[in-house]
């Protein structure tokens, strides 16, 4: 009975928290934390509980984060510097207090429960936040980026790679694309709806493209890619790869270089041969522990030696996890450009910024309204009531000139186009401010 109660109290939450903006349910769904476990146990405990539970979503939690980067900025600021990367070089034992966060997101959990999930969401969001912004975006007065691209509203991505070609000893060059800022993520749902909603996006004038496995509909966005008139060198494709799960070195390696040729077969084969290389690949997780990180990026690098790649990216990944990657890695030989990360008016603890930002990371957001027009859209408003903006409109732009980018989940054509014109006004340094200092409330100290 109590289980009953509860499924219904959930599906009540859910119905009412979905109808705020339809377009961003979706990835509500992928972003679900179980708080009573993910507060209950230690990380450890927590991952021997439910490691091969398919049935239990995670995603890490922030308040888990923030204690690891507080300890992480510690012990890095005494350390020196990677060559090139400004990224701290701590060495700390990644097992210790405060080790690798545990098994976020394994699997999609059948879609049955997505109500649920959706409402665990909603309240899963107010976790402690902290309201230290990062420096602005530099943005010209015709709205476009400081960078020289043709894109355009893009970013030059720090992209250096040391890497030797397949069958090679020099070391090769790896050039890579403008970055748009606003980018279209698929999400779960069906390869025709993926099809339409791609379609739609590349003529509302989207050219960065995520395309998770997660969403498992590759298919239909690379036949949307064929059948448009764009060219490739117009476009930015990022696939992505599933191998958090995969315990130590070669298992992460084999199951990430699977993922990698996966993606790019998959890609390749629905586009009728139209992509035949990939912009980026990114990791959707961070495995257990180092040794199981080295592997799935030492997968990443080969399959950008293949060629098959310009840019290496990730998502979810906090300041130890990104070091197991930079610091004292002798087969490193091309550094992360990307972490896609939560970043909103919502969720924006200092350290995300900071962390990415002293190691050349650009950050991305992959939820960037979903948690922010529910609590601020009134505030929100008021303040693009001024530039003639909606709501979304400044949660967005926000994100720009906070130093990010966006990637969104709209299903409607007028959302496509709304989420896409931020670049035409800037918001004042009085307006930053303001949303600067929105904060949810704390539901544990």
């Amino acid at each position: 009975m109590k289980t009953f109660t509860l499924a219904a109290l959930i599906l009540i939450l859910c119905h009412a928290y979905m109808n705020i903006r339809e377009d961003h349910a979706a990835v509500r769904v992928q972003r679900v934390v179980l708080f009573c476990h993910s507060f209950s146990f230690s990380s450890s405990q927590r991952y021997n509980k439910y490691k091969y539970s398919d049935k239990n979503l995670y995603r890490y939690s922030y308040l888990q984060l923030a204690k690891d980067s507080s300890s992480t900025s510690t012990s890095t600021s005494t350390s020196s510097s990677t060559s090139t990367s400004g990224s701290s070089s701590s060495n700390s034992n990644p097992n210790g207090n405060g080790s690798i966060l545990k098994n976020r997101r394994d699997v999609i959990m059948d879609t049955t429960t997505n109500a649920a999930k959706t409402a665990v969401t909603a309240v899963s969001s107010l976790i402690l936040l902290q309201n230290n912004p990062s420096p602005s975006l530099a943005i010209d007065e015709d709205g476009t980026s400081t960078s020289t691209s043709t894109f355009k509203n893009s970013i030059s991505l720090n992209s250096s790679s040391s890497c030797s070609s397949e069958g090679s000893s020099s070391t090769s060059t790896f050039t890579s694309k403008p970055f748009p800022l606003a980018s279209f993520g698929l999400q779960i749902y069906d390869n025709d709806k993926a099809y339409k909603l791609t379609t739609i996006a590349l003529q509302t004038g989207y050219r960065n493209f995520f395309a998770s496995v997660l969403a498992g509909n590759q298919k239909g966005f690379a036949k949307a890619i064929r059948d448009s008139n764009i060219p490739l060198s117009d476009l930015y494709i990022c696939g992505t790869v599933l191998s958090n799960r995969a315990v130590g070195y070669k298992a992460a390696y084999s199951k990430t270089k699977q993922g990698c040729e996966e993606n790019l077969n998959i890609m390749n084969q629905y586009s009728n041969g139209k992509i035949q290389k990939l912009d980026m690949i990114m990791l959707d997780y961070p495995a257990l522990d180092e040794e199981s990180i080295r592997g799935q990026w030492d997968a990443f690098q080969d399959f950008q030696r293949m060629n098959n790649v310009n840019d290496l990216a990730l998502s979810n990944f906090n300041a130890k996890q990104l070091d197991c990657i930079l610091v004292n890695n002798d087969s490193l030989c091309s550094k992360p450009t990307v972490n896609q990360l939560p970043f909103s008016i919502a969720n924006h603890p200092g350290y995300m910024m900071e962390e990415n930002e002293k190691r050349n990371i650009h950050v991305q957001s992959w939820s960037p309204l979903s948690t922010t027009l529910p609590r601020y859209r009134d505030v929100m408003a008021d303040i693009g009531k001024k530039y003639n903006k909606n709501a979304a409109q400044v949660g967005l732009r926000w994100i720009v000139q906070s130093g990010g980018s966006y990637c969104v989940q709209s299903q409607k054509e007028s959302h496509f186009r709304e989420d896409l014109d931020v670049f035409d006004f800037e918001l004042s340094e009085k307006d930053m401010e303001v949303l600067n200092t929105l904060a949810p409330p704390r539901l544990l100290g």
